[in-house]
């Protein structure tokens, strides 16, 4: 009988195991903090971050190819848009607000958006399907939302007018490039908040969030987007990063009502994705967590700090990216 129950205790744990999570890191050590990645596929994945730095990497991450774009060595490249091996976009945020190319894996770079107007801050970027692209950016005086867009055939930026209005103190945080996103296989995009007020915008509809709001630093950083009705948002106090209240909702009904979770991301999260329609992966600076139930409990599986998360296209591979010139794969979580 003792034999069978510690054959039986055994299979649990082989069960457990594999089907736990694990971090794997690829490259670490150097003054490096990244806010932006893409991830085109299995084998192909591009950093963005400090220091006019872009990272690449055309074998999974087993070697990364490390480039300081020429002129650009102080800009902070906070989101990073991959279309393949040799063509990507880099966003830096401020002075000026600039958005550049490369179509040679990065060995030139050419300006598709430049804006030196004083208080510019660009946040965000997100593309679609077919190639049309969205920037969003800190409200200038007017409280109007910054936007720049580009459609499928073009390379370069134009400013976008918008009417829609921010409140006094709401802004967008360049935390991980997610603050903006297109809903799947349309040319649709919502985007989230923070700030003052932390809200959910999708056309001219602006609806409050279920989160911690009302300081400079709380509210949503990121919105993930599984389908035209399921979203998740996450984000928190990067001040007070350890705190898990206030930091994570969820819509089921294309962001008419928002949700919060039974229980909540171990603190600050920047960044969410879905894995599956089920399952979700979040990160902060206070760490890592894994849902398995859309969303509704989170489980954390690192307290290391990252700043974004990101699948690739064909769904089959997941990393991560942070401080520290940090790039981690996630492992095991199939």
């Amino acid at each position: 009988m003792r034999i069978k129950i510690m054959l039986f205790v055994l299979f649990i744990y082989a069960t457990h195991f594999l089907h736990a999570q694990s971090l794997e890191i690829l490259t670490s050590g150097k003054n490096i903090s990244f806010r932006g990645l893409s991830v085109v596929n299995e084998q192909v994945l591009w950093a963005s971050g400090t220091n006019g730095t872009v990272v690449r990497s055309i074998d999974g991450g087993k070697t990364f190819e490390w480039l300081t774009v020429k002129g650009f060595e102080q800009s902070d490249f906070r989101d990073i848009e991959a279309l393949d091996e040799n063509v990507a976009y880099i966003m830096a945020v401020d002075s000026p607000g600039l958005i550049l190319k490369t179509t040679d894996a990065g060995n030139s770079w050419t300006k598709v958006y430049v804006d030196t107007m004083k208080g510019v801050f660009l946040d965000a970027m997100a593309f679609n399907q077919k190639g049309d692209a969205i920037v969003v950016g800190d409200p200038l005086a007017d409280l109007k939302t910054y936007m720049v867009y580009k459609n499928e055939h073009q390379s370069d930026f134009k400013k976008l007018k918008t009417n829609q209005s921010l409140l006094k103190g709401e802004a967008f945080f360049a935390a991980s490039g997610t603050n903006i996103q297109f809903i799947p296989g349309t040319d649709e995009f919502v985007s989230v908040t923070g700030g003052m007020a932390s809200r959910f915008h999708h056309h001219d509809v602006s609806l409050s969030l279920p989160l911690m709001q009302g300081t400079e630093s709380s509210g949503a950083n990121s919105i993930a987007i599984w389908d035209n009705k399921n979203m998740y948002v996450v984000g928190g106090d990067f001040s007070n990063d350890t705190i898990s209240t206030g930091n994570a909702c969820f819509t089921k009904d294309g962001g008419l009502t928002w949700q919060r979770p039974n229980q909540n991301p171990h603190g600050y999260r920047s960044c969410v994705i879905y894995l599956t329609a089920n399952k979700l992966l979040a990160c902060g600076t206070s760490g890592v967590d894994i849902s398995t139930d859309g969303g509704l409990t989170w489980e954390s599986i690192s307290t290391l700090s990252y700043h974004v998360c990101q699948i690739s296209k064909s769904g089959k591979a997941v990393f991560l990216a942070g401080t520290k010139g940090r790039i981690t794969k996630l492992i095991f979580w199939e």
